[in-house]
């Protein structure tokens, strides 16, 4: 039985990360033992203390790429399908698919793997020119019969390969029992002290760093008008102004080489992981789920904490709010490690679960956020997911946790929903009602990836709530509006002052915002100033005030003729606009759908890149607007009919509202390729963590970055 565990270990490819125990080749384990998936998901470096014979590590061989992989691992490989962990014998009634690379798998894996262009193989993630195809049909009852339970008769037996590691502190079958057994306290106030250090210490830590240490910097503003002149004998209606804002990068970094900022300080998290553990995540997905849960945990700090909640038909809280340390690491790991999947979907449940850790905590860190993961659809509170009103998938989040609340926990829950069958319009509706994002992810390999993508971000908070003043200069100036997407907006009685409440920024994170007003007829000037911009935000590591004011405030010519100077058009407003406009289309043609008129949905969205194909940023090749053109393009395809829709479009479309509407990179679709167009809003940490996540499991261990390191100046943890 060893021997099966260690061909399927290898077949997911994270031996190079791990310390193998003798197989039942060497050894046979006592009777009736039960073994564990701890050691996939478990720490590099080695666990202090004694250990049996049976725990101790085997000599491997390096191999050419840099893993070390036991012998005959190559033999073992071929043998078994990477993507579903089952036998690949010729003759079982499965067609069988070799790749380009030499990897091979079964043909109904791989094609629903691959369905939507994805040529990357999972394994070594070598791009394909030749890819599998198989009609949406055989495909959708293919995908059904992978998650059916009479698949996987053992929830999870193939990823039980070692013999689980107990804490001394901990029961050993504390975690194995099922949700409804496990123990737990009625208030949630047992979270881990933020900081154990003394008083003193802690300021003298403060004290003895420098100045430019201590600090994020300041954010970037720049101000660039729709045109530079306007006749005095002329007026402009709905006068563009792009308001840009950079966050800094993390004090010290080296702005020539962006790996270096995993070597700065950085705010702590409270982080809050909520997990469907539901019948439908058996097998496949729940070991992928295990994998990323374990990167996670790996790249959190011993500053920041961690809790897991787990939900099926009810939930549960299985790790509380602990510091990931050496030991935290080592505990969280092991209760992710027996999570097993039964049980319905109940997405409220899980998430009053995660706010109540939220709200009952003794101690907060800078930054807290929620992580949400399903891939069904909530049964117990929503019962017609896609006939009710958005207030009724709203319902699903806690009230206090909505960002207009006015409770002011200010939690953002980043949704994430996982697979075709996943309610979109729910896990979309919690995102938006928190203030977080939502991600689809279509192919079941790069959950990793998108959970990297999002805590790359996370773990990068250098600027908490931003707030943007815009004031008008020339008394004869009124606002119309502020275009800001999903950022809330305000404009005084008198039209001559408008806030926009952003919030967190990640490091080297950029917000654009469109201020509009009308020029008046003016014959008596030279030159018209229009607005001045002030910033208003906390410094996370420092829990410093700070307050920025542009010196350079937007100046435009008044000459008695314009000539050329009014036809010259803003690059970067013009693209902006373009953003805008695209989001626009998206609404539209996906409230269209919502109606069954895909027709007129196509129509909409092909209109807009049609228009877009004709403005000025495009033309001149400019890469959103490119990025743009090719996601309208990706969603009429999928809007091509009602199946595809209900199955992709939905989801896709969905995700990309999110990220347009905050300027935040999401997941979406089937791929996390770096090169895609579609991750516009990456910032350096999120592209740092993805190819860590791409390169983990499958490049040497030594060459991978260390996690940033936490820094907190505040001198006691300060109780809620």
């Amino acid at each position: 039985m060893g021997s099966k565990w260690r061909k399927a270990k290898m077949a997911l490819g994270l031996n190079n990360c791990l310390y193998i125990p003798k197989t039942s080749d060497d050894i046979s384990p006592a009777a009736g033992t039960r073994v564990s998936d701890a050691s996939l998901l478990s720490p590099t470096t080695p666990v202090v203390g004694r250990m049996s014979d049976s725990q101790r590590p085997m000599t491997h061989s390096p191999s050419s790429s840099g893993l070390r992989l036991p012998k005959h691992a190559s033999k073992s490989s071929k043998r078994i399908c990477s993507i579903c962990l089952t036998t690949m014998k010729p003759g079982q009634g499965h067609a069988l698919f070799t790749a380009e690379c030499s990897h091979s798998f079964h043909f109904q894996c791989i094609t629903s793997n691959v369905k939507h262009g994805n040529q990357i193989c999972p394994i070594c993630r070598a791009k394909w020119k030749e890819v599998p195809f198989q009609s949406p049909t055989s495909d959708l009852f293919n995908r059904r019969s992978r998650i059916s339970r009479g698949v996987w008769p053992q929830d999870d037996g193939w990823m039980n390969v070692v013999p689980q590691l107990p804490h001394p502190r901990l029961d050993a079958n504390r975690h194995s029992a099922p949700l409804r057994l496990s123990h737990e306290p009625g208030v949630f106030d047992d979270d881990e002290l933020l900081d154990p250090q003394p008083e003193d210490t802690a300021k003298k830590s403060y004290e003895n760093t420098s100045s430019d240490d201590r600090s994020i910097g300041t954010i970037e503003i720049e101000m660039y008008p729709e045109v530079s002149a306007v006749a005095r004998s002329a007026s402009h209606s709905n006068f563009n102004i792009l308001l840009h804002l950079k966050a800094p990068i993390n004090g010290g970094a080296d702005q020539a080489n962006p790996l270096l900022m995993s070597q700065n300080p950085r705010a702590p998290i409270d982080l809050v992981t909520v997990l469907d553990v539901s019948g439908s995540m058996a097998g496949t997905k729940l070991a992928l789920l295990k994998r990323a849960m374990g990167f996670v945990i790996q790249n959190l700090g011993p500053s920041d904490r961690l809790s897991v909640i787990a939900f099926s038909s009810t939930a549960r809280r299985l790790f509380p709010l602990r510091r990931m340390t050496n030991t935290g690491r080592q505990e969280a790991l092991q209760a992710v490690n027996a999570l097993i999947s039964n049980g319905g979907t109940n997405i409220a449940e899980g998430l009053r679960k995660g706010s109540k850790v939220m709200t009952d905590r003794k101690w907060k860190s800078p930054v807290s956020s929620i992580i949400l993961l399903s891939d069904g659809q909530d049964t117990y509170t929503v019962s017609s997911p896609h006939a009710n009103t958005e207030t009724a998938h709203q319902s699903l989040l806690p009230s206090s946790m909505h960002r207009d609340s006015g409770a002011g926990a200010n939690i953002p829950v980043h949704s994430f929903g996982f697979g075709a069958d996943h309610d979109a319009v729910s896990m979309h509706s919690i995102s938006e009602a928190s203030g977080g994002t939502f991600s689809f992810i279509e192919a079941e390999s790069v959950i990793q990836d998108a959970f990297a993508q999002c805590i790359g971000g996370l773990l990068s908070v250098v600027v908490q709530e931003l707030q943007v003043v815009v004031d008008c200069v020339h008394p004869k100036l009124h606002l119309n509006s502020i275009k800001a997407g999903n950022y809330k907006t305000n404009v005084t009685a008198d039209a001559r002052m408008g806030f926009i409440e952003v919030g967190d920024l990640y490091a080297e994170e950029e917000r654009d915002f469109l201020v509009i007003l009308d020029i008046p007829v003016e014959k008596s000037i030279d030159d018209m100033t229009l607005v001045k911009i002030k910033c208003h935000y906390k410094d996370p590591i420092t829990k410093e005030l700070v307050t920025i004011e542009e010196l350079r405030n937007v100046v435009i010519q008044r000459p008695e003729t314009t000539g050329q100077l009014s036809m010259s058009m803003s690059m970067e407003v013009d693209r902006q606009r373009n953003r805008l406009h695209a989001a626009e289309a998206m609404a539209e043609a996906r409230a269209a759908a919502e109606r069954n008129d895909l027709s007129a949905a196509v129509t909409v969205l092909e209109h807009c890149r049609q228009n877009l194909l004709d403005t000025v940023s495009a033309r001149a090749g400019d890469r959103l607007c490119v990025a743009l053109g090719a996601e309208l393009k990706e969603m009429q395809e999928r809007m091509a009919n009602r199946r595809v829709y209900e199955s992709s479009g939905r989801a896709y479309v969905l995700s990309g509202l999110s990220s347009h509407s905050w300027q935040r990179a999401t997941a979406r679709g089937d791929s996390m390729d770096s090169t895609s167009l579609m991750h516009a809003y990456q910032t350096p940490s999120m592209v740092e963590m993805v190819t860590r996540s791409q390169t983990m499991f499958f490049g040497n261990p030594s060459s991978q970055l260390p996690a940033r390191p936490a820094r907190s100046f505040s001198t006691q943890p300060q109780p809620r």
